[in-house]
């Protein structure tokens, strides 16, 4: 592959990664494709609210010096898979000197001094920097259909949405204009963009991904996570950010992931999950399951206790959460008139919940954690699969 070959844009990142370290593709070459992908597709796509050109071409200038430096020879270094790989972030995510708008208005000016945890991590990573993704105003929504800076467009089909609110980080990684980037799930940020645009996507366990320095949506259930086109790049991306950081739940287990399949059990729960599932998701789903079990892993039905009040509950808590932020910042209901409809509305929504009924849904979310280890252990089941 050249640095012109339009194969090389679908690549994966250990591929790319491969023809770096066989002296077959520069990095500066590769940063300059994207970049060109980038002018050509994103007027159509609009993926991207800021493009970081200048920044993108020293980084690569800067990873090619240190990876095609000789062997044992002052200067070289392999910082590791992703060195030299062109990614995106969210632009929810701080990034020192660079604008984060979190697709808002009210932010449509601020430039952070600092960068976010995960920002750092991959700066140490020697990732390259392509620039900050269109999305969902605040992550408040799973639409990309964004008032203040456009609509976000699906790869596939321009007429549809690509989800959200990572959706300019999931359009961009399906149209080859980046080869991973980094987006926020709250109640579905990273899924569901990832599914409507045909390409990978993690919400990690709470609190392994470190959100300092990403603006929040609820605190309570904020993760960070990588897109990108196939489960292996993503793995790539974990391994840079996967930390321990925060709490863990005090009832959970110890990993019990197995290497051989033929001692894994994964339980399927019957609650919630099936309740409004499309016939074609639904053979997706069993196709899976067909595949996992010709592999040796065994499946099992199980039960989770609280599982259909779980949502109704989470809806309360992140209601309040955000409210409570926007407040705080001096952004609402001062700037009421800056926000998008749809995100006001669900601000002011935020403002009506109960006392009585916020402190339930923490009740509730706290036995529903508590119950679920539980049941995972008395069902000896390793995980959970779900459509």
């Amino acid at each position: 592959m050249s640095g012109n070959d339009p194969d090389l844009a679908f690549a994966s990142i250990e591929e790319v990664g491969k023809l770096f370290r066989q002296r077959k593709l520069s990095p500066v070459d590769l940063a300059k494709l994207m970049l060109a992908r980038i002018e050509q597709l994103n007027p159509r796509l609009n993926a991207y609210i800021t493009v970081t050109a200048e920044l993108a071409l020293r980084e690569a200038k800067k990873a090619e010096s240190e990876l095609f430096a000789p062997g044992g020879r002052k200067g070289h270094r392999d910082r590791g898979p992703l060195h030299s790989i062109p990614v995106s972030l969210k632009d929810n995510i701080h990034t020192k000197g660079i604008r984060t708008t979190a697709g808002s208005k009210i932010l449509k000016d601020f430039v952070p001094k600092e960068d976010a945890v995960v920002v750092a991590q991959l700066k140490e990573a020697g990732a390259v920097f392509l620039g900050k993704a269109n999305m969902h105003e605040f992550a408040y929504g799973v639409t990309s259909n964004n008032p203040h800076y456009g609509p976000v467009h699906n790869p596939w089909d321009l007429k549809h949405i690509p989800g959200g609110s990572s959706g300019g980080s999931a359009a961009a990684v399906a149209a080859g204009l980046c080869y991973g980037s980094i987006g926020t799930d709250t109640g579905g940020s990273i899924r569901i963009p990832a599914s409507l645009c045909g390409i990978a996507g993690l919400k990690p366990t709470w609190g392994r991904i470190s959100c300092e320095g990403i603006i929040p949506l609820s605190p309570s259930f904020d993760c960070a996570g990588p897109l990108a086109r196939t489960v292996s790049d993503v793995a790539s991306l974990t391994g840079i950010l996967y930390t321990r950081v925060g709490h863990e739940p005090s009832m959970a287990r110890p990993s019990t992931l197995r290497a051989n399949p033929r001692k894994f059990c994964l339980g399927i729960p019957q609650q919630l999950f099936f309740d409004a599932l499309s016939s074609e998701v639904r053979k997706a789903f069993d196709a899976a399951l067909r595949d996992l079990s010709r592999a040796g892993v065994t499946t099992k039905d199980v039960s989770i206790p609280l599982l259909d009040e779980t949502e109704d509950a989470g809806n309360q808590i992140a209601w309040v959460e955000a409210a409570i932020y926007h407040q705080q910042q001096g952004y609402f209901p001062a700037q009421a008139a800056e926000y998008g409809r749809d995100v006001r509305s669900r601000l002011e929504m935020g403002g009506k919940v109960p006392a009585m009924e916020y402190l339930q849904a923490l009740e509730i979310q706290k036995q529903f954690s508590r119950r679920l280890h539980l049941a995972l252990a008395e069902e000896d089941v390793d995980a959970l699969v779900y459509p």
